[in-house]
């Protein structure tokens, strides 16, 4: 099943930036997990609060990034997702980070998400009707 990509744009704020004068490697990870917030609301049209209304929440399983270019404060910044693939309690993320002025990939990876139950803390199977929702 190919899923559809999404695109979010993001902020570069002066707190972001390292020693180095451009974002610091741990704030990928901010800009991913804002991306993806907002993407649930606005794209699949099922909300972080939807999800805890059910009694679900989401944990990082696993995470990899590649970093290709420096992204510095007065940049352009877009996170592209697309779901990869679900498989019972995980779902795997495939993102990008784009630098706007020119559409370079600056980062790309893939983050595990596993559902999890609020009550028990454990892993639970995704629902099919989530499934299909996030079937976009």
């Amino acid at each position: 099943m190919s899923y559809s990509v999404f695109e979010s744009e993001i902020e570069v704020r002066p707190d972001d930036i390292d020693m180095n004068n451009h974002v610091h490697y741990s704030k990928y990870l901010d800009y991913l997990l804002a991306a993806r917030y907002h993407q649930m609301k606005n794209n699949y049209k099922m909300s972080m609060e939807e999800f805890i209304e059910r009694g679900f929440s989401w944990v990082a399983s696993r995470a990899e990034i590649d970093f290709k270019r420096a992204i510095k404060l007065n940049d352009k910044v877009f996170v592209r997702t697309q779901i990869e693939s679900v498989n019972g309690a995980q779902v795997t993320v495939k993102f990008w980070i784009v630098k706007g002025e020119n559409k370079k990939v600056a980062e790309e990876g893939r983050v595990v998400y596993t559902m999890i139950s609020i009550t028990s803390g454990r892993p639970t199977r995704i629902p099919p009707d989530i499934i299909e929702k996030y079937s976009v």
